[in-house]
């Protein structure tokens, strides 16, 4: 009895290390910034990392690449899902040495740079989701999770999409910049658009609403075509 008891207080007392150890992960969700370049962003959600590159003054583009990441010591592995300049690139793994005090120092990214957070990725759209659902007519069509996919990862206050394949590699591309979300209304600020830099500045609004954990999305596309989607947090 007395062997069950001394193992037992060992367990509770390893267990707020153990708890201690899984926080670095969490704390590093959110959206950050390079200091001295804004149009340079990493946002981390649900496990999910893209980084973007971007002119917002020039309304150009220069690259985005991204996928599921995992925090070990002082690296940050990313299994490359996409990648807009090195498709050969997509399957392989990436380690960015990191130090968080106050700022992120990252290295792997050219030069070291120390990024500043955004936001800590909290809000009721953050998060990593993917369209499931889009209606044409009066039906809705069912999309299922396949190779090519479209993500659309928010934090609490960016968000950036990306149309890709994670199996070929294919880059169909990506839009993103700040967002905000109230009474029902989603509502989009674009800083970057991979196919036409002319939409970089524009605002697009949308119905917006959470429904059995889905986000259902609903307006006029940047086009200007009626749009109902329904988007699903990646599992």
């Amino acid at each position: 009895m007395k062997t069950i008891l001394l193992l037992y207080s060992f367990f509770l007392f390893l267990l707020p290390a153990t708890e201690v150890a899984a926080q670095p992960n969490a704390t590093l969700s959110g959206a950050w910034q390079n200091a001295s370049d804004p149009g340079e962003t990493i946002c981390m959600m649900d496990g999910y990392f893209v980084y973007a590159k971007f002119d917002i003054g020039a309304k150009t583009f220069e690259q985005t690449w991204g996928g599921p990441y995992s925090l070990e010591g002082n690296n940050l592995k990313i299994k490359v899902e996409f990648d807009s300049k090195e498709k050969d690139q997509v399957g392989k793994e990436r380690v960015l040495p990191i130090k968080k005090t106050a700022t992120l120092t990252i290295d792997g990214l050219g030069a070291a740079k120390t990024m500043k957070q955004v936001d800590d990725g909290k809000g009721p759209l953050a998060g990593n989701w993917r369209i499931t659902g889009r209606k044409q007519g009066e039906t809705m069509n069912e999309i299922p999770l396949r190779p090519r996919r479209t993500l659309k990862l928010l934090t609490g206050t960016r968000f950036q999409w990306m149309a890709i394949n994670i199996e070929t590699g294919e880059f169909s591309g990506t839009g993103g910049g700040t967002y905000t979300f109230a009474n029902g209304k989603y509502t989009e600020h674009i800083e970057f658009f991979s196919r036409d830099g002319n939409r970089v500045g524009a605002s697009l609004s949308f119905d917006g609403k959470i429904e059995n954990g889905d986000w259902h999305h609903s307006g006029l596309s940047s086009k200007g075509d009626p749009i109902y989607e329904i988007w699903s947090r990646m599992k």
